[in-house]
């Protein structure tokens, strides 16, 4: 089992790791457009592979912070919608989920 000191160590690490990504995002995101077309259309499918992976890391990252704010509380491992608490397992899986496995399939 894991000790809530080493799943706050994985969610911060998790987090530094996402956002060393979504800067080299944007700074490839920065990069001026290549003059020629035929590059700049591939350049463009590019961005938008790039800009897609940067909303899924921000998205992450939104939720590693809610459950690093939940271990600060003293509440991570507890469902946030029905109060039960969060299988071990699913946790391994997904440690920054807010929800018991039963709660998240109702909200998916």
């Amino acid at each position: 089992m894991t000790t809530i000191v080493e799943r706050k160590a994985q969610l911060q690490a998790r987090l530094a790791e996402l956002q060393g990504r979504l800067k080299n995002i944007a700074d490839e995101l920065d990069n001026p457009a290549n003059p020629d077309w035929d590059d700049l259309a591939i350049e463009r499918e590019g961005d938008e592979v790039l800009e897609g992976l940067g909303l899924s890391g921000q998205h992450e990252i939104r939720q590693i912070d809610a459950a690093l704010a939940r271990i600060e509380a003293g509440e991570y491992g507890i469902c946030t919608r029905c109060g039960a608490e969060i299988a071990e397992p699913r946790l391994v899986l997904m440690p920054e989920t807010p929800f018991c496995q039963s709660c998240a399939g109702a909200v998916a």
